[in-house]
Protein backbone atom coordinates (compact mmCIF):
# COMPACT_ATOMS: atom_id res chain seq x y z
CA UNK A 1 0.00 0.00 0.00
CA UNK A 2 3.09 2.32 0.49
CA UNK A 3 4.24 2.07 -2.71
CA UNK A 4 0.70 2.56 -4.49
CA UNK A 5 0.82 5.53 -2.49
CA UNK A 6 3.68 6.26 -3.34
CA UNK A 7 3.61 6.11 -7.09
CA UNK A 8 0.44 8.14 -6.85
CA UNK A 9 1.95 10.66 -5.48
CA UNK A 10 5.11 10.77 -8.00
CA UNK A 11 2.60 10.58 -10.70
CA UNK A 12 0.92 13.51 -9.22
CA UNK A 13 3.57 14.93 -8.85
CA UNK A 14 4.87 14.86 -12.19
CA UNK A 15 1.52 15.75 -13.81
CA UNK A 16 1.71 19.37 -11.93
CA UNK A 17 5.54 19.61 -12.81
CA UNK A 18 4.07 19.25 -16.79
CA UNK A 19 1.16 21.63 -16.82
CA UNK A 20 3.27 24.21 -14.96
CA UNK A 21 6.19 24.32 -17.49
CA UNK A 22 4.29 23.35 -20.90
CA UNK A 23 2.94 26.61 -21.93
CA UNK A 24 5.93 28.60 -20.96
CA UNK A 25 8.20 26.18 -22.59
CA UNK A 26 6.00 25.95 -25.73
CA UNK A 27 6.02 29.91 -26.24
CA UNK A 28 9.77 30.28 -26.15
CA UNK A 29 10.58 27.45 -28.31
CA UNK A 30 7.97 29.57 -31.19
CA UNK A 31 11.42 31.45 -31.79
CA UNK A 32 14.14 28.40 -31.08
CA UNK A 33 15.59 28.21 -34.64
CA UNK A 34 15.39 32.11 -35.55
CA UNK A 35 17.41 34.90 -35.07
CA UNK A 36 17.01 37.41 -32.90
CA UNK A 37 14.54 40.13 -33.78
CA UNK A 38 17.07 43.78 -34.61
CA UNK A 39 14.29 46.45 -34.35
CA UNK A 40 15.37 50.07 -34.72
CA UNK A 41 13.32 51.54 -32.48
CA UNK A 42 11.76 50.67 -29.32
CA UNK A 43 8.93 52.45 -27.86
CA UNK A 44 7.93 52.48 -24.29
CA UNK A 45 4.75 53.19 -22.91
CA UNK A 46 3.48 52.85 -19.42
CA UNK A 47 -0.79 52.12 -19.43
CA UNK A 48 -3.29 51.69 -22.51
CA UNK A 49 -4.01 55.37 -23.44
CA UNK A 50 -0.57 55.26 -23.75
CA UNK A 51 -0.13 52.56 -26.21
CA UNK A 52 -3.14 52.75 -28.54
CA UNK A 53 -2.73 55.99 -29.38
CA UNK A 54 -0.14 54.09 -31.68
CA UNK A 55 -2.61 51.44 -33.39
CA UNK A 56 -4.64 52.53 -36.39
CA UNK A 57 -2.17 54.95 -37.72
CA UNK A 58 -1.13 55.43 -41.64
CA UNK A 59 2.33 55.57 -41.12
CA UNK A 60 2.70 51.24 -40.20
CA UNK A 61 0.71 48.46 -38.79
CA UNK A 62 2.46 48.27 -35.33
CA UNK A 63 -0.26 44.88 -34.53
CA UNK A 64 1.60 43.24 -37.35
CA UNK A 65 3.54 41.02 -35.09
CA UNK A 66 2.45 40.26 -31.44
CA UNK A 67 5.32 38.08 -29.67
CA UNK A 68 4.58 37.16 -25.89
CA UNK A 69 8.21 37.50 -23.76
CA UNK A 70 8.11 35.80 -20.37
CA UNK A 71 8.85 38.43 -17.51
CA UNK A 72 6.53 41.06 -18.95
CA UNK A 73 3.62 42.30 -17.41
CA UNK A 74 0.75 40.26 -16.46
CA UNK A 75 -1.89 42.93 -17.91
CA UNK A 76 0.39 43.86 -21.18
CA UNK A 77 2.60 40.18 -21.96
CA UNK A 78 3.15 40.92 -25.48
CA UNK A 79 5.72 43.21 -27.65
CA UNK A 80 4.26 44.48 -30.00
CA UNK A 81 6.05 44.72 -33.83
CA UNK A 82 5.44 46.04 -37.47
CA UNK A 83 5.63 43.19 -39.90
CA UNK A 84 9.20 43.70 -40.61
CA UNK A 85 9.98 43.70 -37.16
CA UNK A 86 11.64 47.62 -37.22
CA UNK A 87 9.75 49.28 -34.75
CA UNK A 88 8.48 47.68 -31.78
CA UNK A 89 6.02 48.62 -28.56
CA UNK A 90 7.12 47.52 -24.63
CA UNK A 91 4.01 48.24 -22.55
CA UNK A 92 5.54 48.19 -18.79
CA UNK A 93 2.62 48.60 -16.53
CA UNK A 94 2.20 51.57 -14.32
CA UNK A 95 4.88 52.60 -11.43
CA UNK A 96 8.57 51.92 -10.80
CA UNK A 97 8.22 48.45 -10.03
CA UNK A 98 6.19 47.10 -13.08
CA UNK A 99 8.67 49.14 -15.07
CA UNK A 100 11.57 47.62 -13.51
CA UNK A 101 10.13 44.63 -14.26
CA UNK A 102 8.49 44.40 -17.23
CA UNK A 103 11.94 46.06 -18.64
CA UNK A 104 14.00 43.59 -17.37
CA UNK A 105 12.03 40.76 -19.01
CA UNK A 106 12.66 42.47 -22.26
CA UNK A 107 16.51 43.49 -22.38
CA UNK A 108 17.25 40.09 -20.85
CA UNK A 109 15.00 38.07 -23.37
CA UNK A 110 17.22 36.19 -25.87
CA UNK A 111 14.46 37.10 -28.30
CA UNK A 112 15.68 40.96 -29.04
CA UNK A 113 19.42 41.73 -30.39
CA UNK A 114 18.83 45.15 -29.13
CA UNK A 115 22.33 46.50 -29.33
CA UNK A 116 21.76 49.05 -31.95
CA UNK A 117 18.02 49.64 -31.15
CA UNK A 118 16.92 53.62 -30.29
CA UNK A 119 14.29 53.84 -27.32
CA UNK A 120 11.69 56.17 -26.92
CA UNK A 121 10.15 56.36 -23.48
CA UNK A 122 6.70 57.95 -24.64
CA UNK A 123 4.28 58.59 -21.84
CA UNK A 124 1.96 61.48 -20.35
CA UNK A 125 2.86 62.93 -17.00
CA UNK A 126 2.22 66.22 -15.18
CA UNK A 127 3.94 69.49 -15.83
CA UNK A 128 5.51 72.30 -14.00
CA UNK A 129 3.75 75.86 -14.92
CA UNK A 130 6.99 77.93 -14.38
CA UNK A 131 8.38 75.73 -17.45
CA UNK A 132 6.02 74.69 -19.68
CA UNK A 133 1.71 73.88 -20.28
CA UNK A 134 -0.36 70.73 -20.53
CA UNK A 135 -0.21 69.72 -23.85
CA UNK A 136 3.27 70.27 -24.06
CA UNK A 137 5.71 67.90 -25.17
CA UNK A 138 9.00 67.80 -23.27
CA UNK A 139 12.19 65.78 -23.80
CA UNK A 140 14.75 65.23 -20.97
CA UNK A 141 18.64 64.90 -20.33
CA UNK A 142 17.90 64.04 -16.49
CA UNK A 143 15.46 61.61 -14.80
CA UNK A 144 15.86 61.99 -11.27
CA UNK A 145 14.24 59.67 -8.31
CA UNK A 146 12.25 61.84 -5.82
CA UNK A 147 11.69 59.31 -3.24
CA UNK A 148 15.64 58.87 -2.20
CA UNK A 149 14.92 61.08 0.61
CA UNK A 150 13.96 61.32 4.45
CA UNK A 151 10.10 62.88 4.50
CA UNK A 152 9.24 64.96 7.32
CA UNK A 153 5.08 65.72 7.30
CA UNK A 154 5.45 69.41 6.61
CA UNK A 155 3.13 69.79 9.35
CA UNK A 156 6.02 69.10 11.91
CA UNK A 157 8.74 70.00 9.88
CA UNK A 158 11.29 72.05 11.59
CA UNK A 159 10.67 75.95 11.01
CA UNK A 160 13.91 76.79 9.13
CA UNK A 161 13.37 74.34 6.51
CA UNK A 162 11.62 75.22 2.85
CA UNK A 163 10.08 71.51 2.92
CA UNK A 164 9.27 68.17 4.77
CA UNK A 165 11.66 66.62 2.45
CA UNK A 166 15.69 66.47 2.89
CA UNK A 167 18.19 64.22 1.11
CA UNK A 168 19.47 60.69 2.78
CA UNK A 169 22.55 60.61 5.11
CA UNK A 170 21.58 64.78 5.81
CA UNK A 171 20.33 66.89 8.42
CA UNK A 172 19.16 69.54 5.71
CA UNK A 173 17.00 69.86 2.61
CA UNK A 174 20.84 72.32 0.75
CA UNK A 175 23.08 69.41 1.59
CA UNK A 176 23.86 67.07 -1.30
CA UNK A 177 23.03 63.59 -0.40
CA UNK A 178 25.55 61.56 1.74
CA UNK A 179 23.93 57.66 1.28
CA UNK A 180 23.72 56.76 -1.76
CA UNK A 181 22.15 54.52 -3.70
CA UNK A 182 22.44 54.98 -7.43
CA UNK A 183 19.18 56.02 -9.01
CA UNK A 184 19.30 59.41 -7.55
CA UNK A 185 19.90 60.63 -11.27
CA UNK A 186 20.06 59.32 -14.64
CA UNK A 187 21.44 61.36 -17.59
CA UNK A 188 20.58 60.50 -21.71
CA UNK A 189 22.49 61.61 -24.43
CA UNK A 190 21.86 65.35 -24.92
CA UNK A 191 22.72 65.10 -28.95
CA UNK A 192 19.97 63.00 -29.56
CA UNK A 193 17.64 64.36 -27.53
CA UNK A 194 18.05 67.74 -29.44
CA UNK A 195 17.87 65.69 -32.67
CA UNK A 196 14.66 64.31 -31.15
CA UNK A 197 13.35 67.88 -30.11
CA UNK A 198 13.75 69.26 -33.74
CA UNK A 199 12.21 66.32 -35.21
CA UNK A 200 9.30 67.18 -32.85
CA UNK A 201 8.98 70.57 -33.70
CA UNK A 202 7.76 69.94 -36.70
CA UNK A 203 4.24 67.96 -35.73
CA UNK A 204 1.10 70.26 -35.08
CA UNK A 205 0.65 69.75 -31.59
CA UNK A 206 -2.98 68.81 -30.42
CA UNK A 207 -4.93 70.98 -28.19
CA UNK A 208 -8.95 71.54 -26.52
CA UNK A 209 -11.02 74.25 -25.65
CA UNK A 210 -11.35 73.07 -22.33
CA UNK A 211 -7.46 73.25 -21.89
CA UNK A 212 -6.99 76.47 -23.16
CA UNK A 213 -10.02 77.59 -20.37
CA UNK A 214 -8.38 76.16 -17.57
CA UNK A 215 -4.30 76.91 -18.17
CA UNK A 216 -5.60 80.43 -18.81
CA UNK A 217 -5.87 80.46 -15.11
CA UNK A 218 -1.97 80.04 -14.81
CA UNK A 219 -1.95 83.99 -16.15
CA UNK A 220 -2.28 85.80 -13.41
CA UNK A 221 0.73 84.60 -11.87
CA UNK A 222 4.02 86.12 -13.85
CA UNK A 223 5.96 82.81 -12.82
CA UNK A 224 3.35 80.84 -14.60
CA UNK A 225 3.76 82.33 -18.09
CA UNK A 226 4.55 79.36 -19.76
CA UNK A 227 1.68 77.10 -18.21
CA UNK A 228 -1.06 79.80 -19.65
CA UNK A 229 0.85 78.99 -23.07
CA UNK A 230 -0.03 77.04 -26.07
CA UNK A 231 1.22 73.52 -26.03
CA UNK A 232 5.19 73.78 -27.47
CA UNK A 233 8.29 71.16 -27.43
CA UNK A 234 10.70 72.22 -24.44
CA UNK A 235 14.01 70.92 -22.77
CA UNK A 236 13.75 70.02 -19.55
CA UNK A 237 13.65 67.04 -17.05
CA UNK A 238 11.60 64.70 -15.13
CA UNK A 239 10.89 63.42 -11.42
CA UNK A 240 10.11 59.91 -11.06
CA UNK A 241 8.11 59.00 -7.98
CA UNK A 242 5.34 56.37 -7.35
CA UNK A 243 3.49 59.12 -5.32
CA UNK A 244 0.80 60.91 -7.24
CA UNK A 245 1.19 64.40 -5.61
CA UNK A 246 0.25 68.06 -6.60
CA UNK A 247 0.77 71.23 -5.07
CA UNK A 248 2.77 74.10 -5.07
CA UNK A 249 4.51 72.97 -1.68
CA UNK A 250 5.65 70.00 -3.13
CA UNK A 251 6.03 71.09 -6.81
CA UNK A 252 8.64 73.62 -5.08
CA UNK A 253 10.13 71.01 -3.28
CA UNK A 254 10.50 68.65 -5.89
CA UNK A 255 12.17 71.68 -8.20
CA UNK A 256 14.96 72.37 -5.65
CA UNK A 257 15.26 68.08 -5.39
CA UNK A 258 16.27 68.50 -9.03
CA UNK A 259 18.02 71.17 -9.08
CA UNK A 260 20.37 69.54 -5.69
CA UNK A 261 20.52 66.29 -7.16
CA UNK A 262 22.19 67.75 -11.03
CA UNK A 263 24.32 70.18 -9.09
CA UNK A 264 22.04 73.03 -10.79
CA UNK A 265 21.98 71.59 -14.36
CA UNK A 266 18.41 69.85 -14.15
CA UNK A 267 15.53 72.04 -14.55
CA UNK A 268 12.67 69.82 -13.51
CA UNK A 269 9.23 70.41 -15.59
CA UNK A 270 7.90 67.17 -15.63
CA UNK A 271 6.66 64.26 -13.62
CA UNK A 272 6.45 60.40 -14.15
CA UNK A 273 6.09 57.33 -12.08
CA UNK A 274 8.32 55.13 -14.15
CA UNK A 275 11.33 56.70 -15.89
CA UNK A 276 14.41 56.34 -13.17
CA UNK A 277 13.25 52.50 -13.27
CA UNK A 278 13.17 52.08 -16.78
CA UNK A 279 16.28 53.86 -16.79
CA UNK A 280 18.37 51.54 -14.37
CA UNK A 281 17.03 48.67 -16.09
CA UNK A 282 18.60 49.75 -19.67
CA UNK A 283 21.74 50.71 -18.03
CA UNK A 284 22.21 47.12 -16.25
CA UNK A 285 21.67 45.87 -20.20
CA UNK A 286 24.50 48.11 -21.23
CA UNK A 287 26.63 47.33 -18.29
CA UNK A 288 26.08 43.60 -20.12
CA UNK A 289 26.88 45.13 -24.08
CA UNK A 290 22.79 43.84 -24.38
CA UNK A 291 22.05 47.99 -25.32
CA UNK A 292 23.19 51.36 -26.22
CA UNK A 293 22.37 53.66 -23.49
CA UNK A 294 23.36 56.60 -26.21
CA UNK A 295 20.32 55.75 -27.69
CA UNK A 296 17.38 56.57 -25.31
CA UNK A 297 14.96 59.04 -25.73
CA UNK A 298 12.88 60.26 -22.70
CA UNK A 299 9.59 62.24 -24.19
CA UNK A 300 6.53 62.83 -21.68
CA UNK A 301 3.37 65.09 -22.70
CA UNK A 302 1.71 67.05 -20.00
CA UNK A 303 -1.50 65.54 -18.56
CA UNK A 304 -2.24 68.30 -16.03
CA UNK A 305 -0.31 70.95 -14.01
CA UNK A 306 1.20 69.30 -10.76
CA UNK A 307 0.22 72.81 -9.33
CA UNK A 308 -3.07 75.01 -8.09
CA UNK A 309 -3.16 78.35 -9.95
CA UNK A 310 -3.23 81.43 -7.42
CA UNK A 311 -6.90 81.33 -5.59
CA UNK A 312 -7.18 77.52 -6.16
CA UNK A 313 -6.47 74.66 -3.64
CA UNK A 314 -4.42 71.97 -4.15
CA UNK A 315 -7.07 69.20 -4.23
CA UNK A 316 -9.46 71.31 -6.52
CA UNK A 317 -6.36 70.88 -8.77
CA UNK A 318 -5.82 67.10 -8.49
CA UNK A 319 -9.32 66.36 -8.89
CA UNK A 320 -10.53 69.45 -11.31
CA UNK A 321 -9.81 68.19 -15.18
CA UNK A 322 -7.57 70.26 -16.56
CA UNK A 323 -8.38 69.04 -20.64
CA UNK A 324 -4.99 67.98 -20.87
CA UNK A 325 -5.41 64.26 -21.24
CA UNK A 326 -6.39 64.13 -24.51
CA UNK A 327 -4.20 66.13 -25.93
CA UNK A 328 -1.60 65.30 -24.35
CA UNK A 329 -2.36 61.44 -25.29
CA UNK A 330 -2.87 62.62 -29.09
CA UNK A 331 0.56 64.30 -28.80
CA UNK A 332 2.55 61.44 -27.67
CA UNK A 333 1.78 60.39 -31.59
CA UNK A 334 2.13 63.27 -33.08
CA UNK A 335 5.68 64.50 -31.98
CA UNK A 336 6.27 60.58 -31.21
CA UNK A 337 5.97 59.70 -34.76
CA UNK A 338 8.03 62.31 -36.18
CA UNK A 339 11.09 61.12 -34.03
CA UNK A 340 10.12 57.47 -35.05
CA UNK A 341 10.15 58.47 -38.86
CA UNK A 342 13.33 61.12 -38.61
CA UNK A 343 15.11 57.91 -37.11
CA UNK A 344 13.78 55.33 -39.70
CA UNK A 345 14.37 57.59 -43.15
CA UNK A 346 17.92 58.32 -41.64
CA UNK A 347 19.40 55.12 -40.38
CA UNK A 348 21.63 54.52 -42.82
CA UNK A 349 23.29 57.75 -43.18
CA UNK A 350 22.81 58.98 -39.71
CA UNK A 351 21.52 56.88 -37.13
CA UNK A 352 22.72 53.04 -37.85
CA UNK A 353 26.19 54.38 -35.85
CA UNK A 354 24.83 56.10 -33.60
CA UNK A 355 24.85 59.44 -32.01
CA UNK A 356 27.86 60.81 -30.13
CA UNK A 357 26.77 61.68 -26.77
CA UNK A 358 28.51 64.73 -26.17
CA UNK A 359 28.05 64.93 -22.42
CA UNK A 360 28.29 62.45 -19.82
CA UNK A 361 25.71 59.55 -20.18
CA UNK A 362 24.83 57.03 -17.43
CA UNK A 363 24.31 56.73 -13.31
CA UNK A 364 25.37 58.81 -10.28
CA UNK A 365 28.50 55.60 -9.73
CA UNK A 366 29.75 55.94 -13.82
CA UNK A 367 28.34 52.51 -14.22
CA UNK A 368 29.58 53.13 -17.97
CA UNK A 369 32.29 54.84 -17.58
CA UNK A 370 33.37 58.98 -17.83
CA UNK A 371 32.63 61.57 -15.00
CA UNK A 372 29.16 62.67 -13.83
CA UNK A 373 28.75 65.86 -14.21
CA UNK A 374 26.37 65.52 -10.85
CA UNK A 375 27.09 63.77 -7.70
CA UNK A 376 29.11 64.57 -4.50
CA UNK A 377 31.85 66.77 -4.47
CA UNK A 378 34.84 64.76 -4.28
CA UNK A 379 33.46 61.55 -5.79
CA UNK A 380 33.60 58.40 -4.39
CA UNK A 381 37.48 57.50 -4.28
CA UNK A 382 39.03 56.13 -1.35
CA UNK A 383 39.42 59.47 0.34
CA UNK A 384 35.75 60.28 -0.18
CA UNK A 385 33.55 60.09 3.18
CA UNK A 386 30.92 59.44 1.01
CA UNK A 387 29.94 55.79 0.09
CA UNK A 388 27.68 53.95 -2.22
CA UNK A 389 25.05 53.28 0.23
CA UNK A 390 27.19 54.26 2.86
CA UNK A 391 26.60 52.74 6.66
CA UNK A 392 24.25 55.52 8.57
CA UNK A 393 24.44 55.75 12.58
CA UNK A 394 20.33 55.23 13.44
CA UNK A 395 21.33 55.25 16.81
Amino acid sequence: MYFKNLARQLLASSACVSLVVATPLAKLETRHDQKPIKPKVFLIDMFTPEAEIWYGIPEFNLLAKNITVPGLSPLFPDVHCTANHDVCQLITGEAEINAAATVTGLVFSSIFDLRETYFLIAGIGGVNPKVATIGSVTFARYAVQAALQYEVDAREKPAEFSTGYFPLGTKFPTTYPKDIYGTEVFEVNQALRDIAIKFAKTAKLDDSDAAKKYRSHYATNPAYKAGSQPPTVVACDGITSDVYYTGKLLGEAFEHTTKLFTNGSGLYCNTAQEDSATLEVLLRGAIHHLVDFGRIIVMRTNANFDRQYDGESAVTNLFTSSGGFLPSVNNIYRAGIKVVEGILHEWDSKFCKGIKAPNYIGDIFNSLGGTPDFGPSGGFGSSSPLGKRSALNRG
